[in-house]
């Protein structure tokens, strides 16, 4: 009798257990086109992936005794995944097609320089330099030659490209280049066996879930889980304050408010191994920043407005994109406190850092400010606001930043 392939027992224990491609991409956060790859045969799954698969079909290990893998990388894979063109320039081969940890340390300090530029402009000015990253190690990845250590290096570094990139898109307002890249920053997270970097692929997609109306809190939580007790203090940090937003914006105070103690906790731990340069950023100041934001959308006007009002007293106006989301938190508590006058002292500050940015967040966040105002339309500082609103310089909406079958909620946007 002839052994089951993968993919027809892939096929036939979905069946059985009454799951659609659609339900399966749920559990193994997986693309359902890749799924059904599988099942057809068009691709082999990694390890990683057999193994995803066969938990989430309670198939006890059949099925990862069943894949077949090629020992190395899964180049052409990953290049197909990422939906590529096929011919891009090879600049960082030109010494040859042996890639050893003197260019992926190249690649590292590049990828760290330039996720500095995030500080400073939205991503309508980073999306096409992101993307290019993204482009070029999955070209170095798909000709180069190397071993596994330095294979799963690239496929790590590939990962913290594409969450770039994909937060790039996210920031424009390219919600289906964002998720898109976002999932192929876990499949490489995942491959490298990084999982510090999968828990934060996951936090990504949590912020595409609460803005599509997805399953949030869930995905926010197992980004928690992913990073396991392993991960550095500043890597947890940012995974619970982020968990912590995914609780507010569902209207979950008690969860909002463990997961705020817990990242708040970790903040104040010291590594015993450097940090990746991924939370480089990740702060007392930020932890302020997440405090008051979970706790200005969930209508505590008195615990936001102390620590966001310290917490922006630091921050430099260069930082436009994000000073500017972060004042429309303090507008709304300070809103929510019945402080009107101040409210629209506060909006206005936002609106004059907001203009210009490449950035589609601000405005969205400042549009939905101003429908609350409604029930104090005449009142003198709501009249002179709305003035200010409607005269703001904006940047044109890029291209294709609208995705047709989502639906966008402002009041969720994810200032970081």
């Amino acid at each position: 009798m002839t052994e089951p392939s993968f993919p027809s027992r892939m096929r036939q224990l979905r069946r059985e257990r009454g799951l659609s491609l659609r339900d399966l991409a749920k559990v193994t956060y997986h693309g359902k086109t890749y799924l059904h790859e599988l099942e057809t045969g068009a691709k082999s799954p990694t390890p990683q992936t057999a193994r995803r698969v066969d938990d989430a079909l309670q198939a006890a290990g059949e099925l990862a005794a069943l894949a077949t893998t090629s020992p190395g990388i899964r180049r052409r894979e990953l290049v197909a995944a990422a939906g590529l063109a096929a011919a891009l320039p090879h600049t960082l081969l030109a010494h040859g097609r042996r890639v050893g940890t003197a260019t992926s340390a190249q690649l590292i300090e590049r990828t760290a320089r330039l996720r500095r530029l995030d500080n400073y402009l939205g991503g309508a000015d980073t999306r096409e330099i992101y993307t290019a990253e993204v482009e070029a190690t999955t070209r170095l990845i798909q000709n180069g030659a190397y071993n596994q250590p330095t294979g799963r290096q690239l496929l790590a570094i590939l990962a913290e490209q594409a969450q770039l990139a994909g937060w790039a898109a996210f920031d424009a307002g390219d919600h289906r280049d964002a998720e898109g890249k976002f999932r192929f920053s876990l499949a490489a997270a995942r491959d490298a066996e990084d999982r510090a970097l999968t828990g934060n692929g996951l936090a990504f997609l949590a912020y595409q879930q609460l803005t599509t109306g997805g399953r949030g809190p869930d995905t926010a939580s197992a980004a928690c889980e992913a990073a396991g007790s392993t991960a550095t203090p500043r890597v947890r940090t940012l995974l619970h304050l982020r968990a912590a937003w995914a609780f507010a914006v569902a209207g979950d105070a008690p969860a909002a408010d463990r997961h705020l103690g817990i990242g708040t906790t970790f903040l104040s731990q010291r590594a015993d191994r450097p940090e990746p340069d991924w939370v480089y950023w990740v702060d007392s100041t930020e932890g302020e920043i997440m405090t008051g934001r979970c706790w200005a959308v969930l209508h505590r006007p008195l615990r936001a407005i102390p620590v966001l009002e310290r917490a922006l007293a630091t921050f430099c106006d260069t930082q436009a994109r994000d000073k500017a989301l972060y004042l429309s938190w303090l507008a709304d508590a300070y809103l929510d406190a019945n402080e009107v006058e101040q409210a629209c002292q506060t909006a206005a500050d936002a609106f004059r850092l907001a203009g210009g940015v490449g950035s589609v967040r601000p405005v969205q966040r400042l549009q939905t400010f101003l429908d609350r105002l409604e029930p104090f339309a005449t009142v003198s500082c709501v009249v002179e606001l709305r003035a200010l609103a409607a005269a703001a310089p904006t940047r044109p909406r890029l291209s294709g930043s609208t995705t047709p079958g989502i639906q966008e909620n402002p009041e969720r946007w994810e200032p970081r």
